[in-house]
């Protein structure tokens, strides 16, 4: 939706739109992923973005994707594109809409900045700006002005410009979507629930035999592993989302979207995790309680070297630490003992293992098959594949393919 240099009439017809457009904003790496996602779930007009994925479907879909959708991490509805080269040019640009349509002088919002751009080098400053053009849009039309609301506010904005091009868009989902709803406590460095859920589909789990991770931490990888396998929507945890205040919220077609549990799937294996710690094993116990996945998931203290696996072909996914807090001796002797037993105990099995240390992941002593870029946060890391054999690899794979 273009704007325009006078009122914006087309902006009046937003929420009537039967079909629209909507973007996925998702994790760098994990972009082909979502986009399957979406996919699966009738998304028209599917295209891979930096950091996103761009699509179309009606209310119902914008729905399903908050609901559904295991690694996006919040979904937009765009509002209009437009070009600006700085900020004042910016401001001028949002003044333009006819604002009321929108938001009402009791309700509350929020803006947030995405910024690729050499023109704008601050995205808090953006932030401002756009909400300094929407306040003072109301104040010179009506006299009075909305409040800006960090806290449960009525409409989350959101700003992304690449360049000088900017897109205003409608928050739909509010809360990241990563904030699933089933965490009641955390270790130091858990591992964020969107990309532990990217790893697992990039991994190929789809829960076909017994999963375990020796390193578990609080818990999350054994949860996400757990909803993938039984295809529980993550969203159902969540206590609401952003589209629940539009004006145009279909209460009666969400229910019936959030009740219907004809997708899930039986679970006829088990999830273990252990950890050496005895604090991140009672957090993960509360939060495997919070969730509800109690019957399908077993923990226990237990260091590396004790270490059995539940069966023959188990499949195993971990986030060992990184080696920020411990010295690099310790560290690369965890890798070398992961190794190790791996190669030892799990014959038959696959393991993967994700890790922004390099250096660490040389030291397990094992040709990893396939290997992803992920970004955990601001490090970006290695999420690899080992296939474990017996005997010699060349041997392994003659036999493999043939």
């Amino acid at each position: 939706m273009k704007i325009t240099s006078g009122n914006d009439n087309k902006i009046r017809k937003f929420f009537a739109e039967k079909e629209f457009p909507m973007i996925a904003k998702t994790f760098q790496g994990l972009e082909e992923v979502l986009a399957e996602e979406l996919t699966e779930l009738g998304a028209n007009n599917v295209q891979i973005e930096r950091r996103a994925v761009s699509f179309s479907g009606d209310k119902a879909m914008l729905y399903k994707a908050n609901l559904h959708c295991r690694t996006a991490l919040r979904i937009l509805k765009p509002i209009f594109s437009f070009e600006a080269d700085n900020t004042d040019e910016l401001y001028k640009k949002i003044k333009l809409v006819e604002w009321d349509v929108l938001l009402h002088v009791n309700n509350t919002f929020s803006v947030d900045a995405t910024v690729f751009s050499d023109e704008f080098q601050h995205s808090r400053f953006v932030t401002y700006r756009v909400k300094d053009a929407i306040v003072d849009w109301f104040s010179e039309n009506f006299n009075d002005r909305p409040s800006v609301s960090v806290e449960d506010p009525d409409f989350v904005f959101n700003i992304h410009i690449a360049g000088s091009h900017c897109t205003l868009s409608l928050d739909s989902s509010g809360e990241s979507l990563h904030k699933r709803g089933y965490r009641t406590g955390q270790t130091k460095a858990p591992l964020n629930e969107v990309l532990a859920a990217g790893m697992l589909m990039l991994a190929g789990w789809k829960g076909q035999s017994d999963f375990l991770d020796p390193m578990c931490g609080s818990g999350t990888l054994l949860i996400e592993a757990a909803l993938i396998a039984l295809n529980i929507p993550p969203g159902i945890f969540r206590a609401s989302f952003a589209f629940e205040k539009w004006p145009d919220f279909d209460k009666v077609l969400f229910d019936d979207l959030y009740n219907d549990d004809s997708q899930e799937l039986l679970f006829e294996h088990h999830i273990f995790g252990s950890d050496i710690s005895v604090s991140a094993i009672k957090i993960a116990q509360q939060n495997v309680k919070s969730s509800g996945l109690s019957k399908y998931i077993s923990l226990k203290v237990l260091p590396l070297e004790k270490l059995e696996p539940p069966s023959s072909d188990c499949f195993i996914v971990t986030n060992p630490p990184y080696g920020e807090r411990l010295p690099s001796k310790d560290i690369f002797e965890l890798y070398a003992n992961l190794g190790s037993l791996l190669k030892r105990k799990f014959s038959g099995c696959t393991a993967w293992v994700i890790s922004s240390n390099e250096e660490a992941l040389k030291k397990i002593g094992l040709k990893p098959s396939k290997r992803y870029r992920l970004m955990n946060g601001p490090l970006e890391c290695w999420f690899q594949q080992y296939e474990l054999f017996s005997g010699k690899r060349n041997d392994y794979l003659q036999k493999k393919n043939s």
